[in-house]
């Protein structure tokens, strides 16, 4: 007989009414893929959030085990890049929409997909990282590639409580950035000017219709907001400045005007983490493991256990979640 292992399984029935339960699973269940993964740490995202809640429709596949990160040790493969034993870890790909993810015991996967664990990350602090935290270096990322460097301003990180927002700030002040934190909890100062902000800007400030152009305030920006947040951070960027946008919290619009663009320069910078070739998912993660302070990833990440993982995912939809969660399978 098989041996059996938990999962998180979202369902809909004939009407699309969603529901999500735990249930037991055997390997024999899994997808297909050329990896088994023994998962050891998987953490809760908002996309995972909105996945087990049915906020928005993340799940295309179902019935659909969720969860887009995950980190654990190759138990069979046959894909000649790993070995039984191996630590890998994965985010993205659809994995946790599409095809199972990371909250079950086991995964099968494509080895495509995978990356080696870098050296001095354990499964737990990688998933302290998460998708949050790898598309905040992202970000980084892109800004630099864009020619932004910390002499040119201060940098603002929109979200600045959630787990893009609190990774950013983290690597944007040990780069050298003096960084504004946008924050719907300014109760959370001490907490964001401890992980590297030097201002705190009420989200208010950001979140409601403004001017098409505003006073010049930041060189930088890294989003994760989007809708009026995302077009105010863009009418008040300096000229040649840039904001790389990463997410969509208050809404998938952008009411905004071309007048950043063609009167300051101004660029807007996408980031897509689902799908970003593997060179530059092992180049971030390269950087996170060199740049990353992992006493503020300690700082702001919270561990709960798998039967955390549903009450997690709501609180992360309804705001009440600040920094990282990891989700630890060994417990």
């Amino acid at each position: 007989m098989s041996e059996t292992f938990k999962a998180v399984l979202v369902s809909r029935d004939e009407d699309k009414t969603q529901s999500v339960a735990v249930t037991e699973l055997t390997e024999a269940d899994l997808m297909e893929g050329d990896v088994t993964v023994a998962v050891e740490a998987t953490t809760v995202n908002y996309k995972d959030g909105l996945a087990i809640t049915g906020k928005s429709p993340v799940v295309r596949h179902w019935p659909m085990v969720p969860g887009i990160d995950l980190a654990g040790t190759v138990t069979r493969s046959s894909d000649a890049r790993y070995a039984e034993g191996d630590k890998v870890l994965l985010n993205g790909w659809g994995v946790g929409e599409t095809h199972w993810g990371g909250y079950a015991g086991m995964a099968r996967l494509s080895g495509d997909w995978l990356i080696p664990l870098p050296d001095g990350l354990t499964p737990q602090q990688a998933m302290g990282v998460g998708t949050a935290g790898y598309t905040a270096m992202l970000s980084v990322m892109t800004l630099e590639r864009h020619g932004l460097t910390p002499d040119r301003g201060p940098a603002i990180v929109t979200g600045a409580n959630g787990g893009v927002g609190t990774v950013a700030i983290c690597l944007l002040s040990h780069l050298g950035w003096e960084v504004a934190a946008s924050t719907g909890r300014p109760e959370e100062a001490g907490f964001l000017t401890g992980l590297g902000a030097s201002e705190i800007i009420e989200r208010s400030e950001l979140s409601e219709p403004g001017r098409p152009l505003g006073k010049e305030r930041w060189a930088a920006g890294i989003d994760s907001v989007g809708s009026h947040t995302l077009a105010n951070v863009l009418a008040q960027t300096r000229r040649w400045g840039a904001v790389a946008a990463c997410g969509l919290a208050q809404g998938h619009d952008l009411p905004a005007t071309v007048m950043p663009f063609i009167l300051r320069g101004v660029a807007l910078l996408g980031v897509d983490s689902v799908m970003a070739p593997r060179e530059l998912r092992t180049e971030a993660w390269r950087r996170i493991a060199d740049e990353l302070d992992m006493a503020k990833l300690d700082a702001l990440t919270t561990t709960v256990d798998f039967d955390d993982i549903i009450d997690t995912a709501r609180a992360i939809i309804d705001g009440k979640i600040r920094g990282r969660v990891v989700v630890d399978m060994q417990r």
